[in-house]
């Protein structure tokens, strides 16, 4: 059954209490005709994460993000080979798998690639509908479609391989009303609890309202192919393109092209590395992730000035930034007036840019686990639906001076 209105609210959204005015503010949502879709995508359902240890990563997340513990999965629950957590904020979830009997493929995922996404997955109002289509345009499907059910009801999945050891679940839920799938249970966490009560009492009920977009590196010659793939096998239309001057440094650089789904609440750029001097960004994660994979995840939030104080106040470690970004001339007669004083980005670190549409402020993390490779943007949109071109060259110069403090560069 396909969706009459591609921007009536999801149920994770309404969920977590976004309005459509919002939702539109936070990720870009524009109008398209879903009918015409041979693939049509309602929105992410799921980042879905293969961890060494997910119960630390799942305490880590609420206490340092600010995400919300909602159901479970474990030996506990009849599910001896894994533990899996699943977290929230606004309509963003996040799901951590790690193995638990030795055996478990998970930890054999682990060992090559260490923590890291292994399935961006997709809510669909056709999962037999999109699947068909995909295995017409030649994608490699590996899930047939299939029925999973317990006392909140039923679920169709199915999954497509997409790049790298990545996978697309595509997740029919409109005729379920349990936490998360089949086979979980609710789950509240003591730790959240006791931290909502006491440290979180004077901050922001949440951090991040919503995935803006997911970024995907690939090696060296691929990123075309992966393009095609979307916009054949999915759907997707093609948003932005960096090549050139546009993204590179006097030592690095990359290639950057971003797909979109029809109604831009799913955004995946997709990188690959250019021949430069030295070695980019994009080819340290191929190497220490051990091939192509999801590089960073863009988190949308209505408040990034409050949003960064709250994280870096609870261990979070962002990207430096120069004063002299901020005082160039340039810069600050080209963005003209923008929420938040310049003086204010400046001593957090925040990025600022501005397009045809409007502006956005945004920023990085550096590497979350002991691989650098996954790392997470903060980002607030004002009416811009870029990526933020006119700060490349700040923040990959700002990458090189990690890679080359851990030798990589």
């Amino acid at each position: 059954m396909t969706r009459t209105d591609s921007r009536a609210l999801t149920a994770d959204e309404l969920r977590a209490d976004l309005t459509l005015e919002q939702l539109q503010q936070l990720v870009g949502l524009v109008e398209y005709d879903d009918s015409r879709d041979p693939f049509p995508v309602i929105g992410m359902d799921a980042i879905c994460f293969v961890v060494g240890n997910a119960t630390q990563a799942a305490a880590y997340y609420q206490l340092a993000f600010g995400m919300e513990l909602e159901a479970y999965r474990g030996p506990e629950t009849g599910h001896r080979e894994s533990k899996s957590y699943v977290l929230r904020s606004g309509s963003a979830r996040f799901v951590l798998s790690g193995g638990v009997s030795p055996d478990s493929p998970l930890l054999d995922h682990h060992r090559a690639h260490g923590d890291g996404v292994v399935d961006l997955a997709l809510e669909v109002p056709d999962v037999d509908r999109c699947i068909a289509h995909a295995r017409a345009m030649g994608a490699r499907v590996l899930e047939e479609p299939h029925d999973v059910s317990d006392a909140h009801g039923t679920v169709r999945v199915a999954a497509i391989a997409t790049y790298g050891e990545t996978r697309h679940t595509l997740v029919d839920r409109s005729a379920y009303d349990g936490p998360y799938l089949p086979g979980y249970v609710a789950r509240r966490s003591a730790v959240d609890a006791e931290f909502v009560g006491r440290a979180r009492r004077d901050q922001p009920r949440r951090l991040f309202q919503a995935v803006d977009h997911c970024v995907g590196n690939v090696e060296l010659g691929r990123m075309d192919e992966w393009v095609d793939f979307y916009n054949r096998v999915m759907g997707f239309t093609n948003m932005a393109e960096f090549i050139g001057d546009d993204i590179a440094t006097e030592y690095s650089a990359l290639m950057s092209k971003v797909v979109a789904s029809g109604n831009h609440r799913v955004k995946f750029p997709l990188n690959e590395p250019a021949i430069a001097k030295k070695k980019s960004q994009i080819d340290e994660y191929l190497e220490y992730y051990d091939g192509a994979g999801c590089q960073h995840i863009a988190l949308a939030t209505n408040d990034i000035v409050r949003t960064v104080d709250v994280m870096r106040s609870r261990g979070v470690e962002f990207l430096d930034t120069p004063a002299s970004y901020y005082d160039d001339p340039a810069l600050r007669a080209r963005i003209g007036e923008v929420r938040v004083p310049i003086e204010e980005l400046k001593a957090r670190g925040i990025l600022v840019d501005r397009d045809e549409d409007g502006y956005l402020l945004q920023i990085f993390t550096k590497p979350v686990g002991d691989r650098p490779t996954v790392f997470y943007e903060l980002i607030e949109r004002h009416g811009s639906l870029g990526f933020g071109k006119g700060n490349f060259k700040a923040l990959f110069e700002a990458i090189e001076r990690e890679q080359e403090a851990r030798g990589n560069l």
